[in-house]
């Protein structure tokens, strides 16, 4: 009797305790620091709260998944089982911010009557939940309801959908506004991630993670403007091939449902991230912590880097004696420029084939004489291509390109989100990772871990990026660029195309579409290589450029792509930001601010003891009037020194620090 009731008691513990047909039902799961709890409630629905320092910043949100044959999931629940759970491991990576991610939360799992679960997770920096079912037959979804409210919000940072091409047809490219929960429009799609700043000086951010399979997920205010309530674009009925030049399908119809999909499934996870001041955003890895492990076993193969980027500045090469433009000559010269820099990448951007046929290269284009000068000289070659014209054939174009030494992709246009696209993303990627060349992907959606989940997947957009300024009005992009490193940039690696030669004060500053200038200072393009995560990461401007600019091009070459740490070292969201990252024994600093002049001090303590050589470029004493003016200076720095650095309007600061000899 006694082996029966101890054999019992193990069971209880390892598998937590029955409660059986029970309503009215109060859990709480902690944070492993004990900082954040969330409390989750069953009544005639689902509910979760989430408390930060004992105080209520999110919550009480009720959550649902509509099913057409099984109802709505989270209605009149009847919770059977509920399973804690703990996990403290680290996550080795190669191709990330870091070598190494500490992957430690405390998770409660929740069995429903109806073959249905779900499962919290909360870490130190933040909580999730997702949908888990158990269905045996395919089911379709007719709606998820996700909420997020905010009791104690005191703004929000929203980037509204701003396309006119259908309310979810969007290249997911937007600038924020900074507005009071109450100042949002109604009806308006926002997308994710969305930073909420609390009046406890905290700051939340909304987004998901593991979205594979499923549509992803936009939101939109509440009736009472005290939170957001997710929304998803229905499943596509009806394409039609068009957009900009025939490159992508457009859809014509939805279904009244978003999904359709096995029933027996994990959901994508709902997220939020939280950080106890902004620079902690900074290095939050959740998305990556609640992604789906790699799916590809050796990945020795994928190479991050640089890549030399002809479209930004329209091939517009001088001091040559050929006649620049999509042709071989030039891209040669792009290979020979790529060689004498240590960039790892050329890329040949929309022209070298014709525009809805990947397979037919136009005849300025002899491909394979490219690609041999540039293995010659030890460096690769990516592809630019239409999302559309490479699904049609993209075995032919794997198959051919991979044969003839091309590395990889860069895929554009997709600009929507629904579960046909997101299904496009996984497939693409595992074809790819089949012929060992990587993807990155243009005009996409934010990150949700399929990084992680497919490695050879570098970088993508989702990001008003550094080609805006080609033809926009915008004139706040300083302000921009240091916003995007606490909200966009947390989802994963964001490529902004950094690296502008000709650069502007706010005065002097226009958009010229062949000929481009950047906002700001030298000094707050160059901090874009250590501040903006990408491992795959683009020089924009026009090798001739870079050619008079020796000490910038010198300074960006030198910048790894991936890293084994990185230390938030300041910032508030809006203003300003400084980020150090490590790899091996050297550390990269950058610095950021908005078109405020502004000196930040930064503590050196991450450096540990000793002397070391700092390389240091800093904005020139004129470029509040003159942006390319700059200065380079060595100085030594010991750790746990601490140091004021004065940007100027639109600047930047960067430094590479090494062990003194």
């Amino acid at each position: 009797m006694k082996k029966v009731v101890l054999a019992l008691s193990l069971t209880m513990l390892l598998w937590g305790t029955s409660v059986y047909g029970k309503k009215n039902e109060t859990l709480t799961v902690k944070s492993p620091d004990g900082k954040l709890n969330v409390t989750i409630g069953v009544t005639d629905e689902i509910t979760w709260s989430l408390e930060f320092n004992d105080n209520l910043i999110a919550g009480p949100s009720s959550i649902a998944l509509e099913l057409d044959e099984y109802g709505v999931l989270g209605e009149e629940p009847v919770l059977r089982n509920s399973f804690p759970s703990s996990k403290d491991e680290v996550i080795k990576t190669s191709l990330y911010k870091k070598s190494e991610i500490d992957n430690e939360y405390n998770e409660l799992n929740l069995i429903f009557k109806g073959s249905y679960g779900l499962i919290f997770r909360v870490y130190n920096d933040g909580m999730a939940y997702r949908f888990v079912t158990s269905m045996k037959k395919d089911v379709k979804v007719k709606s998820e309801k996700a909420e997020f409210n905010f009791p104690a919000a005191d703004k929000a940072y929203v980037p509204y959908v701003r396309e006119p091409h259908g309310r979810y047809q969007v290249s997911f490219e937007s600038t924020y506004d900074v507005l009071k929960l109450n100042e949002v429009k109604k009806d308006s799609l926002i997308i994710t991630p969305l930073l909420v700043k609390n009046n406890d000086g905290s700051s939340v951010v909304i987004s998901e993670a593991d979205l594979e399979n499923y549509p992803g997920m936009f939101l939109k205010i509440n009736n009472d403007a005290s939170g957001f309530v997710a929304e998803y674009a229905g499943y596509p009925t009806e394409e039609k091939q068009g957009g900009y030049n025939n490159l992508q399908s457009l859809v014509t119809n939805r279904a009244d449902f978003i999904a359709k999909s096995n029933g027996n499934r994990a959901y994508p996870w709902r997220m939020m991230a939280v950080g106890e001041n902004d620079a902690e955003l900074l290095n939050n890895d959740l998305v990556y912590k609640l992604a789906s492990p790699s799916r590809i076993e050796d990945t020795s193969w994928i190479i991050p880097g640089k890549v030399a980027w002809d479209w930004w500045n329209a091939w517009n090469l001088f001091n040559v004696d050929f006649r620049a433009g999509i042709n071989t000559e030039t891209y040669k010269y792009y290979v020979d420029f790529a060689a004498e820099n240590g960039i790892e990448y050329v890329i040949l951007d929309e022209g070298w084939s014709e525009s809805t046929d990947l397979m037919k290269i136009v005849p300025e284009i002899d491909l394979q004489e490219i690609i041999g000068h540039a293995q010659s000289k030890g460096v690769d070659i990516v592809l630019w291509a239409g999302w559309l014209p490479l699904d049609q054939k993209m075995d032919e174009v794997f198959e051919k390109y991979s044969s003839m030494g091309v590395k990889g992709y860069k895929i554009d246009f997709m600009n929507r989100d629904d579960q046909k696209m997101v299904n496009f993303y996984y497939r693409v990627a595992k074809r790819a990772a089949e012929y060992k060349q990587f993807v990155l992907f243009h005009g996409a959606f934010k990150p949700t871990g399929l990084q992680r989940t497919y490695p050879n997947v570098l970088t993508c957009e989702g990001v008003f990026g550094l080609e805006q300024v080609k033809w926009t009005k915008y004139e706040n992009f300083p302000e921009y660029d240091v916003t995007i490193p606490f909200i966009r940039m947390l989802a994963g690696p964001m490529d902004y195309t950094p690296g502008a030669m000709d650069n502007a004060s706010r005065s002097a500053w226009r958009a010229v579409h062949t000929d481009p200038v950047s906002q700001g200072t030298r000094c707050h393009q160059l901090a874009m290589y250590v501040v903006y995560d990408s491992p795959f990461s683009m020089l924009c401007d026009v090798p001739s450029s870079y050619m008079e600019e020796k000490e910038s091009v010198d300074f960006i070459s030198s910048v790894p792509t991936v890293f084994d740490e990185t230390v938030p070292l300041a910032g508030e969201v809006g203003d300003y930001v400084a980020v150090a990252r490590r790899k091996g024994d050297i550390w990269y600093i950058g610095a950021m601010t908005d078109w405020n002049q502004r000196e930040v001090e930064l503590d050196f303590s991450f450096l540990g003891d000793g002397e070391f050589k700092a390389t240091v470029f800093a904005d020139g004493i004129n470029a509040d009037r003159a942006a390319v003016d700059y200065t380079k200076e060595v100085i030594s720095i010991g750790g746990g020194e601490k140091l004021s650095i004065k940007m100027k309007p639109g600047g930047g600061w960067a430094a590479i620090i090494e062990p003194a000899e």
